[in-house]
């Protein structure tokens, strides 16, 4: 029977955690020397870094700078042409707190935010994080049962929506049985019967706000939902996911003063991760809604440093053919970051290929953080690779018995850090089912080659069983991908009475070009081994998506219009010894 009181265990804990603190400041020192941060300290910031105890939360990246830079230029939306230098950006969140405290929000309280992105987002963001509430960040493009479920599922105190989306919001009040009643906020115009956010905002006195509850902080984002209901990501902010943050940053040429733009929805992690990274740097964001040719005019007209986008957006740029690109001056760009879905071999390439060796490629999820990083030599020398482990993380390939396996097989992605979420709101089952030994999986397949690169092949719940042979759906769209007509792709497993799934491919012609079928499916026999090989393709004008930009392939095991599609079965497939 083990003791209640061991010094033994007691004495390894003491010596786990100095250690951890050590490598955390020389990790900190090394951070602030490289990023030039350490050159720009003034006697008000650090005395600003003193009263937040360290920590990294955007709340407190925005106060330390406020007091060490406060003419700087925090935020500029794009759209209106609204500036906020840090000093105003400040002053504004701590404005919104009061404004929330005087509609009957709390420390702990839930409040919702619909918004496109724009400036009162990140005020909300922030002032809730400082207030110790929690910001439930859903899409602005939720239909009204949608929006019925999150406001059942998170006990929103209050809900704050663009006025583009009243009818939405009226219809989800209706139905709903938990009403969040007055505390119904529309943004960016006066909706009648419900209060606005301006008109709050102005009735609410200059104050500073103590942060001591923001410790007890959240942000809680719901999973973009491919497969039934989404789920609550709850995140918390503390001093364990320091080491992740500062092993990323280390890894990247972002440095203090720089400029970022953001075009993913703020609601995303993506988009709200990069925007916190900036401003721990003292970086301007630029907030814009993303349209490709917008999305260059703003990397010319701001002098974009770097910006963080999901690879359709990469796509969609690029497709508006190299003279754009060329056309505009991106000399001032240093990264393009690339996450949320997977990035080809042969995407990558045409966007080194126009912007130059710029791209960086991460893997990560809203339950865990930035887990990898692939650097532009490393997207030359791995094609399709989502890189090497940040600092800070901890990663499991485990099979179906949670054994490790091999390198260059297949297992299921476990990460253990400190900026795991920490859990899904109101669903224990849906957090213990992805917990194991303290590591946590969204369900991604990955594979590990000999040099150490990481590779992503798919969701487990999309694996394809044909003939009982395992088939990673990301390794068939990643050839297919190659061939030159090809813009985008996905594979799907359809049922087959003979082979249970068959192998089948989704995809989307490149602008101006026509994908020939049969020369495609030419292509795949040369290339992949029978099972592998698709047994029919549909071409689609476009292939449909969540707003944040992945496929959703669910859609793409139903039935697809004749005016959308055109299919061609592969003539092998007929006969057995295809396989």
């Amino acid at each position: 029977m083990t003791p209640m009181f061991d010094p033994s265990r007691i004495w390894q804990a003491g010596r786990d955690f100095g250690r951890e603190e050590l490598l955390r400041a020389v990790k900190a020192r090394r951070f602030l020397a490289q990023t030039g941060l350490l050159d720009d300290l003034a006697l008000s910031g650090i005395l600003a870094l003193l009263r937040g105890r360290g920590r990294l939360t955007p709340s407190m990246t925005v106060r330390f700078h406020a007091a060490n830079s406060p003419h700087r230029t925090a935020l500029i939306d794009a759209q209106s042409g609204r500036r906020f230098s840090f000093a105003e950006f400040d002053r504004l969140v701590d404005r919104t707190v009061r404004m929330l405290v005087r509609l009957g929000v709390g420390p702990g309280d839930p409040v919702l935010v619909m918004l496109e992105n724009g400036p009162e987002f990140v005020f909300l963001q922030l002032a809730l994080s400082r207030l110790g509430g929690s910001a439930v960040a859903v899409s602005s493009r939720s239909t009204a049962p949608e929006l019925g479920f999150l406001l059942e599922n998170s006990k929103a105190k209050a809900a704050f929506f663009s006025a583009d989306g009243v009818s939405v919001v009226r219809a989800a009040l209706l139905n709903s049985t938990h009403s969040v009643g007055t505390r119904a906020i529309s943004v960016g115009a006066v909706v009648p019967g419900f209060p606005s956010y301006d008109e709050l905002l102005d009735a609410t006195t200059d104050g500073v706000v103590n942060e001591s509850a923001s410790a007890n902080a959240s942000f809680v984002i719901y999973t973009s939902g491919t497969t039934g209901k989404p789920k609550g990501a709850v995140r918390k902010f503390d001093r364990s996911s320091t080491l992740q943050i500062l092993g990323f940053l280390a890894e990247t040429p972002f440095r203090i003063g720089q400029r970022h733009l953001a075009v993913c929805p703020l609601y995303h992690a993506t988009a709200f991760g990069f925007v916190g990274l900036s401003f721990l740097l003292g970086n301007t964001v630029v907030l814009l809604d993303f349209e490709p040719r917008a999305f260059l005019a703003a990397l010319e007209r701001y002098r974009i440093h770097h910006s963080a986008v999901v690879p359709t957006q990469l796509f969609r740029t690029l497709e508006l053919g190299p003279d754009a690109v060329r056309a505009t001056d991106t000399s001032s760009l240093v990264a393009l970051f690339s996450g949320g879905a997977p990035l080809s071999g042969a995407l990558a390439e045409r966007t080194m290929a126009a912007y130059g060796d710029k791209l960086y490629n991460f893997y990560g999820a809203t339950e865990t953080g930035l887990v990898t990083l692939a650097k532009p030599h490393d997207l030359r020398v791995a094609p399709g690779t989502i890189g090497r482990v940040i600092a800070g993380n901890d990663v499991r390939l485990l099979d179906e018995a949670g054994e490790s396996v091999a390198p260059g097989e297949v297992g299921e992605l476990f990460v253990k850090s400190g900026n795991l979420v920490a859990g899904y709101h109101a669903n224990r089952a849906a957090t213990d089912e992805s917990m194991r030994e303290g590591y946590f999986s969204v369900g991604d397949l990955a594979r590990r080659d000999a040099r150490g690169y990481l590779f992503i092949e798919g969701r487990k719940r999309d694996m394809i069983i044909s003939g009982g042979v395992n088939v990673y759906p990301r390794e068939v769209e990643s050839v297919l991908a190659e061939f030159p007509s090809v813009g985008d792709v996905a594979v799907v497993g359809l049922p087959d009475l003979e082979w249970g799934e068959r192998v089948h491919a989704f995809v989307e012609p490149r602008a101006g070009l026509v994908v020939d079928e049969g020369l495609l499916l030419e292509f795949c026999r040369e290339r992949l081994a029978g099972p592998k090989r698709p047994r029919g393709v549909t071409v689609l004008e476009r292939l449909p998506r969540n707003p944040t930009g992945k496929i959703l392939k669910r859609e793409l095991r139903e039935p697809q219009p004749a005016s959308m599609s055109r299919t061609l079965p592969d003539a092998s497939s007929k006969t057995g010894s295809a396989r």
